[in-house]
């Protein structure tokens, strides 16, 4: 049952999901091999016999099926931050976190769900994945479509929809106007359209190029600020669809206040003023339940944390499950920014983990001293050292990796921001492989690293079984590494790892 509110409470929230957890909790602590939950697991063969893929598959199905359950209006199917899916994901990964004796606190931040419905009624009758965009206004909009300069036909460039008022030139005051991506941007596309008395407005992708043919979401600001009226996306295929005569189409936006949290989960060292944190996003987008982005990372981070509960580590280790990064890092980003300058002092460094199982994968590693000379800068130092930590597990097991640039578009952003030494790893998004990269991790050249990146094919089967494999037990690797030593990365001493190296 879908429970509508203006605003979340978290705590509140939480004790109405026993349901969930008391049907997926059993299933997913089973998954580890008999006696790995009770062990200490403080050396690196104990810890990576326990740290399995049908582990981190366990988590992943769990979250599929919060996802399942979960049907809001706006994102049905989805764990999209301000949704049931969401609050029920942070009770899944809650729960397990404080049954395995972690001392675990909800992160509260500010949180503006925006959902958008974009139906159409005439000729044909559809509804089409949409979103809205930033600075959108709210409003639940019936009425017909006119298309506002649109070009149809190839080669479709250049399209200067809605850039002039002349374009809106006898536009009838309460329809809603059809706009093409294209030369201007959205705000003035948007604003042009409210002065011309459009109640509404569909933005859809230019079609072009096949990079400009899916559903596209944008921003509206700085150039449309002022805009009141609700503004949602379309791919091309939808724009075309809505420009038939006499099309009619339901356009709504809700914009509301629903506060959301981060998982903070600890575990104190010995010294505890050297705090090694790892993270990974829990929230999907609304177009579907994210189950690689970023419930692969969210999942062998959890998986990880459940089999390293008994060790008594020499620095203290906080994990974290980060809310809304699909809203623009939101929830890192107020973590940080409430942290005093003594308590960022204290983390010795910050390991992201998004996306690590991409079905066409590489093996990325985030490119801590910049050294294949491309991108963004290098990170704060000590970025490097992570980097070879990570670098030296694959050449043991004798794989190649590919840096990767801190480019901003996960968690390690606010981190890095304010000179936290940081790494991570990473399988691929939206970029295209190469025949190149064919040629070393195989898989298929010309195709996304994830052709379901941000789309509703995002499920549990949307999975590279080898790379989350891999990854889990690096990523178990990794924090079991510094949670006894951050010394190359910080200069803080500490203790070598019980045993020997894998």
């Amino acid at each position: 049952m879908s429970r509508r509110r203006t605003r979340l409470l978290p705590l509140a929230l939480l004790a109405a999901c026993a349901s969930v957890l008391a049907v997926s909790q059993p299933a997913a602590a089973s998954a580890a091999p008999p006696g790995c939950a009770a062990r200490t697991n403080t050396t690196y063969q104990t810890l990576l016999q326990c740290v399995t893929v049908e582990g981190v598959r366990a988590h992943q199905q769990a979250l599929q099926n919060i996802a399942n359950d979960n049907d809001d209006p706006f994102a049905p199917g989805s764990r999209a931050a301000g949704t049931d899916g969401y609050t029920d994901s942070v009770a899944y990964v809650k729960g397990l976190l404080e049954r395995a004796g972690y001392q675990v606190t909800l992160d509260e931040f500010d949180f503006d769900f925006a959902g958008a419905l974009l139906r159409q009624t005439a000729p044909t009758s559809g509804t089409y994945p949409t979103g809205a965009f930033t600075g959108s206004g709210e409003g639940n909009v019936s009425a017909s479509v006119t298309p506002v300069d649109i070009v149809l036909a190839p080669p479709r460039d250049p399209v200067t929809s809605g850039c002039e008022a002349g374009d809106f030139a006898g536009f009838p005051a309460g329809n809603i106007a059809l706009i093409q991506r294209g030369t201007c941007t959205f705000g003035i596309k948007a604003a042009n359209a409210q002065a011309a008395g459009a109640a509404a407005v569909v933005i859809f992708n230019q079609g072009n190029t096949p990079a400009r043919e899916p559903l596209i979401v944008g921003t509206l600001l700085p150039d449309g600020a002022g805009v009141t009226i609700p503004v949602v996306g379309a791919s091309f295929a939808q724009g075309q669809a809505l420009a038939q005569p006499g099309s009619t189409a339901n356009v709504r936006v809700l914009i509301e206040s629903r506060p959301q949290v981060n998982i903070i989960a600890e575990r104190t060292g010995t010294n505890d003023d050297n705090v090694v944190m790892a993270g990974a996003h829990l929230d999907s987008v609304q177009a579907g339940p994210g189950i690689n982005d970023n419930g692969s990372g969210s999942a062998a981070l959890l998986e990880t944390a459940l089999m390293m509960a008994k060790v008594k580590p020499q620095n203290t280790l906080r994990f974290a499950w980060w809310g809304a990064e699909e809203g623009g890092l939101l929830g890192s980003e107020a973590y940080v920014a409430g942290l005093s300058q003594a308590e960022r002092d204290r983390i010795a460094l910050y390991l992201n983990y998004d996306m690590v199982g991409s079905p066409n994968y590489v093996f990325f590693v985030y490119d801590g001293d910049n050294s294949d000379g491309v991108g963004a800068p290098a990170g704060p130092p000590g970025s490097a050292q992570i980097e070879d930590v990570y670098e030296a597990y694959y050449t043991s097991r004798g794989i190649q990796t590919k840096g990767t640039d801190f480019d901003g578009r996960s968690d390690y952003g606010p981190f890095i921001e304010v000179g936290i030494p940081s790494g991570g790893l990473f399988t691929g998004a939206e970029g295209i492989k190469t025949a190149q990269e064919v040629g070393i991790w195989g898989g298929t050249a010309g195709q996304p690293y994830d052709p379901c990146y941000h789309l509703a094919c995002d499920t549990f089967s949307n999975n590279s079984n080898h790379a989350l494999e891999v990854n889990s037990d690096l990523i178990a690797y990794a924090q079991l590494t510094f949670a006894f030593s951050t010394e190359s990365v910080n200069g803080v001493p500490g203790t070598p790892v019980p045993g020997a190296t894998p």
